[in-house]
């Protein structure tokens, strides 16, 4: 409170109590025990409104008491119950929740981590991927400004991610690894790594890459091979010692047939070897007898070209040349798409041959492309000309349903530069993006889709995509969902496929590690998505024809459903809707692998660096009670005192307010009881 608010108070105090001695003390006569009674409370009502009126502030202060976190994570992956330890890890968990000393110092927070770090203590150790750098990226964010020690329950051994060295020193927290598995070495030949492209052409030979490593101290022989079925296809006799302990080997197989081609590849185990697993993976190909060319014209040269040919070309299946308008009439034979990139005067020979052919494309317009040359070549639509440009967003338009197209985040996406201005149409469109400026959303279209005289075409109205590609791998530490999306979106544009009421999207084939996820989109006569109908799946295993039938749920602007629980082999499946008599047919295959029983040992390498890199210890999963005993010795997890202070106006407190209410209450009914009112 300052100086000159105390002055106020004092002020007022003078005031009110001069203004009640005299309304009952200084007028009267003869003063009374009453008159008294009355200035009192005219007093009390007086400094009570002036006191309201100053509104004084009062700093209010407060204590509490802030236990640190235990972050107790463990690891839920299927090699913990490869390495024997699952008992082990149950018995500390439960130790930990038991103990009273930890819960009085701690607060307590459980995860799991595998494939995703969930808050749960229920373990089931059946995730088939491991990924430590997430579960240290989350922690960082989570527990950014805490006091909040981890305790990491794992072998140490992940499948995919980031060195999770690295991300450990960012967590800004002691970590204290709990290491499953022992340090023993064993003597283990292993197929380290097998490359290989997905798709293959007829009649020609595709490459093979095989990484084999051997851990030991002997000299040792023995023979890599792979099958196909029962037929040998490929052999080559391999030999290590301890200072020559991998090998690369690079060899051909021929595509001699049309589909998914499944192979074994494997090096023979030798003696003793316990671990065997880690010895083969099953691979396969896709064999096809031709490629999809696709044409990006453009006049000059912008990073939107690269990001599209890289987008493309993601799918083997297909092969993009970038030319200019020139070149493309004389190659136009040797094309299935055509991208015209921000066309000018110099692309009418090209509109007129398509126009000719009626072949479908793509077209793209940007900060220099010729407005008034596009409204000349295409009836389909006109576009406001203006000297003006802007920068729009993208909002994902969920009723979209000519092809499935999953929320790759878009409004998190840097905002592509166009002209400002809309497009009418003359014709129906299906609205993909629609354009956002800011925060509003507006009803103009960003990126859509159109189908004409039996011909396909689709507009985007902007530069700059390449951000998009970028920015969807800082997102997802991959490319893969961008380019999956526009993967779809050439898809649709080099098929004149008629459009089906009922469309299923899937693989030709899965790695076992993967999630096998079969989406589908069912439309009514219309041609819009219908969300009441039930669709199911009937999946018939080819090998043991055990049949299977499961929902499709459901989810934003398709149904899906997760069949990673089915054994490895191949299927066939058929994807019908229940009211109506309208079914989709296909087959897949997954391939048998198990990334999680590629390990013998924990690696305690890392584990150690970790925490030493953090201020922490490691402890080997015998050690519980050590470990227990040291987090409860350690004086950095101390519980700290703290207060808060919060300033608090005079006006909030309702019982000066309840006070002059009743001193006025009071003084009108003692006044009226002596008739002086």
């Amino acid at each position: 409170m300052t100086t000159q608010t105390i002055f106020y108070i004092i002020l007022a105090g003078i005031i009110a109590l001069s203004l009640a001695l005299f309304q009952y003390s200084l007028k009267k006569k003869n003063r009374t025990s009453k008159s008294v009674l009355f200035a009192f409370l005219r007093f009390i009502s007086i400094f009570s409104l002036l006191l309201l009126l100053i509104n004084p502030k009062f700093e209010k202060i407060s204590y509490y008491t802030e236990k640190p976190n235990l972050v107790v994570a463990v690891d839920n992956s299927s090699s913990v119950t490869h390495l024997n330890q699952k008992e082990n890890v149950l018995q500390l968990v439960a130790s930990i929740k038991n103990n009273k000393e930890l819960s009085e110092k701690f607060n307590l927070d459980f995860f799991t981590f595998g494939n995703y770090i969930e808050t749960s203590d229920s373990l089931t150790f059946l995730d088939k991927q491991t990924n430590i750098d997430k579960a240290f990226s989350d922690f960082s964010q989570i527990y950014k400004n805490t006091t909040s020690p981890i305790l990491l329950v794992t072998d140490g051994n992940q499948t995919y991610g980031s060195d999770y060295v690295f991300s450990a020193e960012k967590v800004k927290q002691p970590i204290f690894p709990v290491i499953l598995g022992d340090t023993i070495t064993y003597t283990d030949l292993k197929l380290q790594q097998l490359n290989v492209n997905k798709y293959a052409f007829l009649k020609n030979k595709f490459p093979v890459e095989a990484i084999v490593t051997y851990n030991g101290n002997n000299i040792v022989k023995s023979r890599f091979v792979v099958t196909s079925g029962n037929v040998t296809v490929y052999s080559e006799n391999v030999s290590f010692s301890a200072t020559n302990n991998s090998k690369i080997l690079n060899f051909t197989l021929p595509a001699n047939r049309v589909g998914v081609q499944a192979y074994k590849a494997q090096i023979l185990p030798i003696e003793s070897e316990k671990n065997t697993i880690n010895n083969y993976k099953n691979f396969a190909v896709e064999v096809i007898d031709q490629k999809t060319n696709v044409a990006i014209i453009s006049d000059f040269m912008h990073p939107d070209l690269g990001a599209f040919k890289k987008s493309i070309e993601s799918n083997e299946q297909r092969e993009v040349s970038i030319i200019t308008p020139n070149k493309y009439l004389s190659q136009k034979d040797n094309f299935q798409l055509v991208i015209l990139y921000q066309p000018n005067n110099r692309f009418k020979p090209i509109f007129e041959s398509l126009k000719k052919s009626n072949a479908n494309k793509f077209l793209i317009l940007g900060t220099k492309t010729d407005y008034a040359f596009v409204n000349k070549m295409t009836s389909d639509f006109k576009l406001d000309i203006t000297n003006q440009t802007e920068d729009y967003q993208a909002s994902l338009n969920t009723n979209y349903n000519t092809f499935i197209v999953d929320d790759l985040d878009f409004e998190s996406f840097p905002p592509l530069k166009s002209s400002f201005g809309n497009a009418t149409f003359s014709i129906p469109v299906e609205t993909i993006l629609n354009k956002k400026v800011g925060s509003v959303e507006t009803q103009n279209p960003l990126l859509v889709t159109f189908e004409t005289s039996s011909r396909r075409e689709a507009v985007l109205f902007g530069e700059n995509i390449w951000k998009w590609r970028a920015q969807s791998y800082l997102n997802t530490k991959s490319f893969n969902n961008f380019d999956n999306f526009i993967g779809k979106l050439v898809q649709y544009l080099a098929s004149n496929t008629r459009r089906s009421r009922l469309n299923v999207d899937y693989e030709s084939f899965y790695q076992g590690n993967t999630n096998v996820i079969v989406k589908a989109q069912f439309f009514n006569k219309n041609y819009e998505f219908d969300v009441k109908e039930t669709l199911k799946i009937t999946v018939k295993n080819k090998t043991t024809l055990e049949t299977n039938t499961f929902p499709l749920i459901l989810k934003g602007n398709n149904y899906q459903v997760d069949l990673s629980n089915l054994p490895a082999g191949g299927y066939d499946f058929t994807v019908k809707a229940t009211n109506e008599n309208i079914s989709k047919s296909g087959s897949f295959q997954i391939l048998e692998y198990n990334i999680e029983q590629q390990f013998l040992n924990a690696n305690v390498t890392k584990l150690q660096q970790v925490a030493t890199y953090t201020n922490g210890s490691s402890y080997f999963i015998a050690n519980t009670n050590t470990l227990i005993n040291d987090l409860l010795k350690d004086e950095r997890f101390a519980t700290i005192q703290k207060s808060s202070k919060n300033v608090v106006p005079l006006i909030d407190f309702k019982y000066l307010l309840v006070l002059l209410i009743l001193s006025l209450a009071i003084e009108w009914f003692l006044r009226k009881y002596n008739g002086l009112i």
